[in-house]
């Protein structure tokens, strides 16, 4: 007979990290089993010889992601502010213009125009129901609408359209035309506007980890012990009706927290109901290649310049300063996201390699041509995720879908930052769902609530 649990936890993200250990404070035997031979899941931290903390996933946290931020204190992980300072660099037709703040100003009656819209779409997100978007009265218009179209017939300046293209890219790694607009609208609303999504100081980008986004997660790891066995795939899960198994290890009831696509491709005895399977089929994942350049010194900053970059054309679209916290080196961050990534996904190491390079030189001069190290990670091709930062619901997803996503399968629930209301899509919603599916499985259990571990401080959205 194979091992018995009270729980069993599928992934070690920071959504199955969570939910273990409310479960495990609540006196649950539980264990994680995670595929990969590390925790952390989409947010990964590689640390260089000279102990620069490389973050190859998520790794912000914003000032309203206050479930992120009380962990990291929890766990003594130290934050510092992203660098903000000095000039931004927006590319208009092949031409650098320099601004400051959130939205590029390089054409001023662009930036006007895409700050009404964007109070347009704020407007319209509040009315997204952030627990049940497919009850929004508009709902059935604006899901069998996409990103795209709403871009042709709501702004009419040609010049913000292919900003608002880069909205879509930065912040799903995907195209306006792969995106439903409820699923935008709801974004918007969980992130508690569109400008926090794309903000540095103040927003979703505000601060970073002193070590790394990754030690949270090995700190909750530490802290779940064996409880937590890595290098153990899953592939199959089968439920009666007073236990569900997974590969042998079997439990009162499981929690799945992996993004849907991955969810979709266990094999599940007996199938999954129609409307769970097929909301499956209709979360992709983004695509994005991220990059970090590292060089002795961040000489960028000496010149002015924050390190920050927008383009509208060409492989890197978005760059940061993404040096560590002393400053001991510097390193700029490159997004190759959406279309590009695809692209540029199919095309040699190499060849990315120049393409970044030149695009620092033209940006931040010939010094930028000579780096101490080039990483990255392209996330599409990691067997575990298959893409990032998220599955993103495509047209007809929510409307069709939405109320299979959450909706537990027997004893069968599910985690995962797809699965949060607030800050859907960020390391803070796993944190979220974690919680949420960790206190749906205490009461199956029927766990006394007042042995239920307290919730972390509600983020704000």
């Amino acid at each position: 007979m194979g091992e018995a649990v009270d729980v069993v936890v599928v992934g070690a993200g920071y959504a199955g990290l969570t939910a273990a250990t409310v479960l495990a404070d609540a006196g649950v035997d539980v264990a994680v089993v995670e595929a990969r031979d590390r925790v952390g899941g989409r947010v990964y931290t590689e640390v260089l010889e000279d102990g620069t903390p490389i973050d190859h996933g998520g790794q912000w946290v914003g000032p309203t992601q206050k479930r992120l931020l009380a962990l990291a204190t929890r766990t003594g992980v130290e934050t510092f502010a992203t660098y903000d300072a000095g000039n931004n660099i927006e590319w208009i037709d092949g031409v650098a213009h320099t601004y400051s703040g959130p939205i590029p100003s390089g054409d001023p009656e662009v930036a006007a125009d895409l700050t009404v819209a964007m109070l347009d779409l704020n407007l319209m997100a509040l009315d997204v129901p952030l627990d049940a978007p497919w009850e929004a009265a508009d709902a059935e218009e604006w899901d069998g609408t996409t990103f795209a179209s709403w871009i042709r017939e709501s702004v009419e300046n040609p010049k913000a359209h292919a900003r608002f293209a880069l909205f879509a890219q930065a912040v799903w790694s995907a195209e306006p035309r792969d995106l439903s607009l409820l699923h935008l609208l709801f974004y918007i609303h969980s992130a508690g506007g569109a400008v926090p999504l794309v903000s540095t100081t103040g927003g979703a980008q505000d601060r970073r980890f002193v070590t790394g986004a990754q030690g949270v997660a090995n700190a909750l790891a530490a802290r779940l012990g064996s409880r937590v066995r890595l290098s153990a795939p899953v592939r199959a899960i089968s439920q009666g009706a007073e236990e569900v198994t997974v590969d042998g290890l079997s439990a009162k009831a499981a929690i799945i927290a992996l993004p849907p696509t991955l969810a979709g491709r266990l094999i599940y005895d007996p199938p999954l109901p129609a409307d769970r399977d097929q909301l499956t089929q209709r979360v992709p994942m983004g695509t994005v290649i991220k990059i970090h350049v590292v060089y002795p010194s961040p000489f960028w900053r000496d010149a002015g310049f924050s390190g920050q970059i927008t383009a509208y054309d060409g492989p890197v679209r978005v760059a940061y300063d993404n040096s560590p916290a002393d400053g001991h080196c510097g390193v700029l961050l490159a997004f190759i996201e959406g279309d590009e990534g695809r692209i540029w996904g199919r095309r040699t190491r190499e060849e990315r390699e120049a393409a970044v390079i030149d695009a620092f030189a033209a940006a931040f001069g010939e010094e930028a041509r000579h780096p101490a190290r080039y990483l990255e990670k392209s996330w599409a091709d990691d067997e575990y995720s298959r893409g990032c930062y998220a599955g993103l619901m495509a047209p007809g997803a929510w409307t069709g879908y939405g109320p299979a996503l959450r909706r537990p399968v027997g004893r069968i629930h599910w985690a995962g930052t797809e699965t949060a209301t607030v800050w859907a899509g960020y390391i803070d919603g796993a944190i979220q769902s974690g919680e949420r599916a960790a206190r749906e499985v205490l009461e199956v259990l029927g766990v006394p609530t007042d042995k239920w571990p307290a919730l972390l401080p509600e983020s704000g959205a």
